[in-house]
Parts: C-alpha cells; structure tokens; sequence
C-alpha cells in the first residue's frame, strides 16, 4: 500500500523487466519489491516495445507509462510526476533522458541500475573473439580468464562503451553495483569516488523446503536468454567441445538447454541422439533447474553476477563454471560444485558431479551457506533504502564533492539536449 506522502520513484528502464527471462530483469523486480516494502509511490517507464514475457507490474501497484525518445512529452510528464528519485537502468537511459531529468526536476536523487559494467562484458567478447581467431585451440581458456585489475583497465580505456558508461556512472549521484569486483575495477582503476558505488548484488529469500534428493533427479541443464552473447557463446562451446566428452564417459546422459527468445540457430543444434537438447522457454525455471542433477554454465566471457546460478543454489542444484561465472559471486565461500578453464576440466568435473552423492551433496550444501551470507533480501533490501535515504538527505554535499560529475553533466546534457530537440523538429516536419 502506498503511503501518504510516499516517496515517488521513477524507474526509466532500457527494457520493460522480464524476471523470467533474464537476471538483470530479475534483479530489477528485486528492487521494485524493496521499494514495495517501503509504501514508496512507484512509476515504471520505458521507450522500449513489450517483450514476450514482460512482467505485469500494474497487478503490483506500480504504474507503467510509456514514454518516447527525442520527444518533449517527457518533459510534461517527469514535471507533473515530479519524483523524489529517478532510477535509470542502464547507462544508455542516463544518456538519453538524464538532461531532461536535470532540468525539470533538479532536486530528485538520480540513481543509475548498472545491472553490470556493459563495457567490461564487451571488452572481454572482443578479446576472446580474438583469442578464437588466433587459435583453433576451443579446449582450454584459462589464458583468459581472471586477468589483473589492471589488465581489465587497458582493456576498457580506450572503447568509446567505456567512456560513454563511466562518464554516466560519474553523472549519477549513486550507482548501484551488482559485483564487488566491478567496483574494485572502478574506484582502483578509474578512480570513481567509492561514495558513488553502492554494492546491491542480486537479493533472494532463502527457500523454505527441502530441495529435491540426488536421486529424484536426472540430466544436465543449461539455461540463459540466448539475446545475451554470453549464454550463446556458452551453448556453442557446450555443443562443440563440453557435451561430447561428457557423453564419452556417460553415454546416456541429456543436456537440457532452455532460454528466452530462442533463434532458428539455437533449434537447428537439437539432437535427441547425442542427448543434446534445445527445449525453449522455461515458463518456470526454478522447476527446471530443481529437477536437474548439475548445472553448467561454461561462460567464457561476461560481467557482473550470473542469476542462473543463483538460481541454481536456490534449487540446491550444484554447478560447474568458468573463473568468469563464479567472479564476485562467492567471496571466501567454498564454490557450490567446480570452477575451471578448460573443456577437458569442465567436463570431468560435471561427470563427478553427476556420479558422485556425497561430492554432489557437499557441493549443495555450499550452496546454502552462500545464499545465507551474501544473497538475503533481508539484509541487502534494509541497506539499499538505508544509502538512498542518506543521498537524499545529503544530496547538495554529494554533487559539491563530486566535480567531475557536474563537469560532465555539463558538457554532455547540453549537447544532448541540442541533439535530441533538433531530432524532434526535424521529425515533427517529416
């Protein structure tokens, strides 16, 4: 229920959230959940067309306002809204609507949902790309996984995403971070001010049954948004050289693969002979994944923190990963099931796993104590409003602290806004 007097938020999102088809969409309704909690006065809005499976935030009480890029309505309406904080998820809405949110409501706390370093996840994707065209070698990446800080950096800093991107975490009063490792690379490297980091990693409730026994329990699963590069890659090296020495040493085994939006080149990999099984959507991917015996998730580049693995901790479903997918998710933690580079090493250890009850049931049981100390609502959702609430009240200090930011916002949110009201005219002529 809203209060009176409620805070008033507005989320501009890239997307409309799809919590089953992705973890940034997942992460996103976490959020809208905590500020549930609080009575605040919620308003979701988008440029973006409906996907599939979009979540119905109107049921929650939140209202959902399309709105338009170049266009001056907007300005209307953040007006008449006129919120206490505005949320852009993802740099790119910063961009665009960051300027008109400056000068139409000056005083609201602008926060930006990173969801993870889009930049980081592109640098990694061109430097295995090139990896791919230097060698045939589609065995063993170990090379390229977990490079230095530092490395990282020289990576990033010359890519206009990497500029575009940090120049808007720097335009923002507080960033939300879904990796503890991102925000090391920015404060070290790139020198942003930690007080402008804030880490919200993905927030669950610990489930409440038991998960389903070892023996109840059957098949590998993959499972991910095949419009995210990542997971596509992952099915690639999966099919060409992970599944086929699993099946060497289990002949009968399956591997399950699910995801979102699944393109004709995902379908034309289904073999049911090699046990290699595309199946689509999963309209309920913790179902799926409670009923597999192991998980795999062979990412090879990315960023931020991986929801099916969360996911796969939350079914009790232990996992085998790359350095890539298990980066900023375990702390000091002992990993729930395998971490390793190579497809020799994957493959061995998702065999183990699969075999083996007491490894199988120890891993699961690393999953648990995870969950418990790094994932929990209850204490991420508190500390989220609790840094919000401290922004809001010291907002004036924070922009004074923060130069480089008001220098940005400066230089970018002009020529932003010449660009965007010549694109208007020249529309409102055509």
């Amino acid at each position: 229920m809203i209060q009176p007097h409620a805070t008033k938020v507005l989320i501009i999102g890239y997307v409309w959230p799809e919590p089953r088809s992705s973890a940034a969409g997942g992460h996103m309704m976490q959020i809208l959940e905590t500020f549930l909690q609080q009575g605040w006065d919620i308003t979701f809005s988008s440029p973006a067309n409906s996907g599939e499976h979009r979540a119905d935030l109107t049921v929650l009480g939140i209202r959902e306002v399309p709105i338009e890029l170049n266009n001056s309505s907007f300005d209307t309406f953040i007006s008449e809204l006129s919120p206490d904080i505005v949320l852009f998820d993802r740099f790119m809405m910063e961009e665009q609507f960051g300027w008109r949110v400056e000068k139409h409501c000056p005083d609201a706390l602008r926060v930006l949902e990173t969801s993870d370093l889009q930049s980081l996840r592109d640098a990694r994707h061109q430097r295995l790309k090139a990896r791919l065209n230097a060698s045939n070698d589609t065995n063993d990446f170990s090379d390229l996984f977990a490079p230095a800080l530092r490395e990282e950096f020289e990576f990033m800093a010359d890519t206009d995403l990497a500029k575009r991107e940090i120049a808007a975490i720097y335009r923002c009063d507080l960033n939300l971070m879904i990796s503890e490792v991102e925000i090391e690379l920015l404060v070290e490297q790139f020198e942003v001010p930690r007080d402008l980091l804030h880490w919200c990693p993905l927030m669950v409730d610990l489930p409440g049954t038991a998960p389903i026994s070892f023996e109840d329990r059957a098949h590998f699963l993959h499972i991910g948004n095949f419009r995210h590069a990542p997971n596509w890659d992952a099915v690639l090296w999966l099919k060409t050289a992970i599944w086929p020495m699993i099946r060497e040493q289990l002949p009968t085994a399956q591997l399950h693969i699910y995801g979102a939006y699944t393109p004709p080149k995902a379908t034309a990999l289904h073999n049911a002979a090699q046990g290699f099984h595309v199946m689509n959507w999963a309209e309920d991917a913790l179902q799926v994944m409670s009923a597999a015996r192991v998980c795999l998730a062979p990412l090879r580049f990315g960023a931020g923190i991986k929801g099916k693995i969360v996911d796969a901790m939350l079914c009790g479903t232990p996992n085998v990963t790359t350095p890539v997918g298990a980066e900023a998710m375990h702390g000091e933690e002992p990993w729930p099931g395998s971490v390793t580079g190579s497809a020799r090493e994957i493959a061995d250890a998702a065999v183990r796993l699969y075999k083996d009850k007491e490894l199988w049931l120890c891993a699961q049981s690393h999953g648990q104590t995870l969950l418990a100390d790094r994932y929990q609502q209850s204490i991420h959702g508190p500390a989220l409003i609790s840094k919000l609430s401290h922004c809001k009240q010291h907002l004036a200090q924070l922009r004074t602290n923060n130069f480089t930011g008001s220098m940005l916002r400066h230089h970018h949110h002009k020529s932003t806004q010449y660009m965007a009201q010549w694109i208007e005219a020249k529309n409102r002529i055509l």
